[in-house]
């Protein structure tokens, strides 16, 4: 086992990193910003290291000065994280040829797995089933891109090979606006994404979000830990997520679980990873996936009893995974919320010094925070402050909990979206369970 992990980033996932290394009896080295000094982790941490001024580009997202910090404290190993470097093939690479250990797959299993295009190529070969589509970057010839669109049938989307997170998508609805959306969609993903690949897919109008996570060795082990409905979105930003996923059988589960894990076997796949996909019409279609820990990862811990961030850790270090398939249960229902600094109506962002902070308590519940009375949440980054999560025997008692956790939570001095959530919660037709993506923006008339 390690002696002592770097850990590259900030905010609840910094101290949940940390949380796991001091039960493994890890040493750990927290880098951060200017902006930073007063995190929780950055406290709690056996050694600090200042990488640079607020803007990310200065620091969390400076490889030389991650690197760097390593090298200081003769740590042994970088814990990435999730946003900044995380999926970042260079900072991989040259993480391992620095002599430290990438904590995540290896560097051109990200570079594949970033490219879209490539990857869907990938799963198709492992027998996932993916979006019609045009099976291949487009090409200039118009005729050609025509023809491809008829084939799969209007509405399609064109999408940037190298794109993520809602950028780069063009939804295009008849023939003759299309070439207008191929040409606009190239131009915005080379000055974006550095990379003006294109390829089209059938556009799915009324889809749910599901993933399933996934943990995977090198000793050619690969499990799944069951799956998580994430439709519930704002502009392409998951806001509440769920394990399991309502209306999903055990039969479906295992069969596209299996499919996941055998994907994970042909691609050589080290660590921990997400399978997303869209859900239409009781079929499933791969979309992307994602090879680092999950924002929503605490309801799949919540339902397995499995700590997804020390079999990461352990993964890393070349140990075997410590669970078989058949150990993994999924019990009861659990959901998360994302908590934020932002108004709850205009979404507007709301840094600040929190004057006063309770956190809900009672069975089943957990918050995953780094906020505390008298902290300062800094403007420089994402919004999010914590994410509250509760299990429940079933789903109607999840419900319920949560409710009645978002209730007790109180934090004053900023504004947060608390407000929004407890909305969301009582609402009906997330309560029947089953919403699509496209549910929350038609709600809050977006």
């Amino acid at each position: 086992m390690f002696e002592k992990i770097v850990i590259a980033n900030r905010g609840e996932i910094a101290l949940r990193i940390l949380r796991a290394c001091r039960e493994l009896d890890i040493k750990t080295v927290a880098l951060h910003s200017t902006a930073d000094r007063e995190q929780k982790h950055v406290l709690l941490a056996d050694e600090t290291v200042c990488i640079g001024p607020p803007a990310s580009a200065d620091s969390y997202l400076n490889i030389p000065a991650v690197i760097s910090g390593a090298e200081v404290t003769d740590a042994v190993a970088i814990h990435p994280g999730y946003g900044f470097l995380s999926e970042n093939a260079d900072f991989a690479e040259r993480v391992e040829k620095s002599g430290f250990v990438f904590i995540g797959p290896k560097a051109e299993t990200i570079r594949m797995m970033g490219d879209k295009v490539s990857a869907i190529k990938l799963m198709k070969q492992a027998g996932v089933p993916c979006v019609p589509g045009s099976d291949g970057p487009l090409g200039d010839d118009a005729n050609t891109n025509l023809h491809i669109a008829s084939k799969i049938g209007y509405p399609i989307i064109i999408k940037a090979s190298g794109g993520g997170g809602g950028r780069g998508m063009r939804v295009v609805h008849s023939e003759a606006t299309l070439l207008n959306a191929i040409t606009l969609t190239k131009t915005e993903a080379g000055a974006a994404f550095g990379n003006d690949m294109v390829y089209m897919e059938k556009y799915l109008e009324s889809p749910r979000h599901i993933e399933f996570q996934i943990l995977a060795d090198q000793h050619g082990n690969a499990i799944h830990l069951g799956e998580r409905d994430c439709s519930l979105q704002r502009r392409h930003q998951k806001v509440i997520e769920e394990s399991p996923a309502p209306g999903i059988t055990q039969a479906q589960r295992d069969k596209m679980g299996e499919r996941c894990i055998q994907a994970c076997l042909e691609l050589g796949y080290r660590g921990v990873g997400t399978f997303e996909f869209l859900y239409e019409n009781g079929e499933f279609y791969f979309i992307e996936m994602n090879t680092r820990v999950q924002v929503e990862h605490p309801v799949t811990e919540m339902v397995t009893g499995v700590d997804i961030l020390k079999e990461q850790i352990r993964i890393a270090a070349g140990e075997p995974l410590s669970y078989k398939q058949s150990e993994i249960q999924m019990r009861g229902h659990s959901v998360e919320c994302r908590i934020n600094a932002e108004d709850s109506k205009t979404f507007i962002p709301s840094p600040g010094k929190i004057l006063d902070f309770h956190p809900p308590g009672g069975p089943g519940v957990r918050i995953d925070t780094h906020i505390y009375d008298g902290y300062t949440v800094p403007p420089y980054y994402d919004s999010m402050i914590g994410k509250l999560i509760v299990h429940g025997e079933t789903r109607h008692i999840a419900m319920i909990r949560m409710l009645g956790a978002l209730n007790e939570m109180y934090i004053e001095g900023i504004n947060t979206n608390i407000a929004l959530h407890m909305e969301l919660v009582k609402d009906v037709a997330f309560l029947a369970g089953g919403v699509d993506i496209h549910y929350l923006e038609k709600k809050l008339g977006i």
